[in-house]
């Protein structure tokens, strides 16, 4: 078939790849020229495992092209699918639709034949309704180029996968003739037996943002408890243990620590708030309030465990930061717990060495305050306190042994609870956790008591930044 994918981001350009790679002619369109030209030779514009060899295999296939014209999107495909983003409107809760706007009012005036438009992107429910309305009136064919709704469930990290092998489809249709056409987009999928569910464009708009509260909600109850845990002298790893051995819950995602970040929970689940509130059932959704307000909180908690271990004072301390994206094995620093925590961290008069597998570029644009290493040894020479703060594997492998010889002081935070804490002891490391047991008493009260005199102290960023090293690394 002939497809169209406007938006190449990480959704797109990999849904794009994907499509080309499975047979299908596809045409990749973004208004950013560089992002184009990059992917049209083959020069993945952001990090995802897999995706360059993807890319390149489509592009040799002769399938994959790209513009930058909705006008070549709307006379090349029959299907066209858009996966732009939705980011959180400034000043607001609400989703930001003006890219989603601005593709339907680009492609419609150009469509010269019965088509499918179908969205991907994270949109409130009711969407696809209001932009068939505007389709119809824009479009010179009118009704004939119906909408639809095909939210995308992709994992940073997997999204190859994801794409190529989903563990389910869905498409919100209104007509028999669309349902036929995702399925014949889709059919290798359905061959292989993925679950393929039909419904209305209401229905299909809601899973995403469902699917992405309910994760939310189950990571801010794992960090709900390592509160109460910290507060008891309790261990929140052997609860969520188990915790997880009953079926009805699960051990997934009841990993207590810094929390969830990147583009889409975040925003998602304060989307859907704004959503239900304009329907008039916010009291129904109230709950994702008090989910963002505790994820918001452990950023906070890490950062008052992390001044508690040096001695109540992060004034001039060399911190060492292992981690800047939202999540292992991307480039993406959006909305960035680790970063979150690393500039928290500088305003309290701490020199900060960030180290990042992938995202260093990305974090140095978004928080060209801190200082970054290319090297995790470098990153740590001469830290007082090393905060472990995303999760990549690279970590979890660091010999203690040999990192306690480069650093001032063998101190740890695991913000992710996902080092070995014994084999780390065991070289001589004071390692602490959020929800774990000091190993003296019970550190839940001073934890709080810091907090609340953080809370009042002033910006010491400025006051200490003669005293950093200058250039970069």
């Amino acid at each position: 078939m002939r497809l169209t994918v406007i938006g190449t981001g990480y959704l797109g350009a990999v849904h794009a790849a994907c499509m080309a790679g499975i047979g299908h002619d596809v045409l990749g369109v973004d208004v950013d020229a560089e992002k184009i030209t990059a992917l049209a030779e083959g020069r993945p514009p952001f990090y995802e495992p897999g995706f360059d060899d993807v890319l390149t295999q489509a592009l040799a296939s002769g399938r994959l092209r790209f513009s930058t014209s909705l006008r070549d999107a709307a006379l090349h495909g029959e299907v066209h699918f858009i996966c732009v983003g939705t980011p959180q409107q400034a000043g607001s809760q609400a989703a930001d639709l003006r890219y989603v706007n601005a593709v339907v009012e680009g492609l419609a005036p150009h469509l010269p034949a019965s088509c499918l438009v179908v969205g991907k992107s994270t949109v409130p429910v009711g969407t696809t309704e209001r932009l068939t309305t505007l389709i119809a009136g824009l479009a010179p064919v009118g009704v004939r180029a119906e909408v639809a709704w095909n939210p995308e469930f992709l994992r940073e990290g997997f999204a190859v996968e994801d794409t190529l092998r989903p563990d389910r489809l869905v498409a919100g249709v209104t007509s028999p003739e669309a349902d036929e056409t995702l399925c014949r987009v889709y059919a290798p999928m359905l061959e292989a037996g993925v679950p393929y569910i039909s419904t209305d464009p209401n229905t299909a708009e809601l899973v995403k943002v469902a699917a992405n509260s309910f994760l939310a909600t189950k990571i801010s109850f794992i960090n709900a408890m390592a509160e109460v845990c910290d507060a008891a002298g309790a261990d929140v790893v052997t609860l969520a243990d188990a915790l997880g051995h009953d079926a009805r819950i699960g051990r997934r995602f009841l990993n207590a620590g810094l929390g969830f970040g990147g583009g889409c929970l975040p925003k998602d689940i304060r989307a859907f708030i704004a959503r239900a509130q304009e329907l008039g059932v916010g009291s129904a959704v109230a709950f994702l309030d008090q989910v963002d307000e505790i994820n918001e909180r452990q950023r906070t908690r890490t950062v008052a465990l992390a001044r508690q271990m040096v001695g109540g004072d992060l004034t001039g301390r060399r911190v060492a930061v292992l981690g800047a994206t939202f999540k292992p094995n991307s480039d993406d620093v959006r909305d960035s717990p680790a970063l979150a925590v690393a500039t928290a961290l500088h305003r309290q008069g701490s020199e900060v060495r960030v180290h990042d597998p992938e995202g260093t570029a990305n974090a140095r644009l978004a928080h060209p305050e801190l200082r970054y290493s290319s090297d995790l040894v470098t990153a740590c020479q001469g830290a007082e306190i090393v905060l472990h703060l995303t999760e990549w594997g690279q970590y979890r492998d660091v010999d203690p042994v040999k990192l306690a010889r480069v650093v001032r002081k063998p101190v740890l935070v695991d913000g992710r609870n996902a080092l070995p804490h014994d084999t780390w002891r065991a070289a001589g490391w004071m390692v602490r956790a959020l929800g774990r047991p000091a190993s003296t008493a019970r550190a839940g009260e001073p934890l709080r008591a810091t907090i609340a005199s953080m809370a009042a102290e002033p910006d010491r960023s400025a006051a200490m930044a003669p005293a950093l090293p200058s250039g970069k690394e």
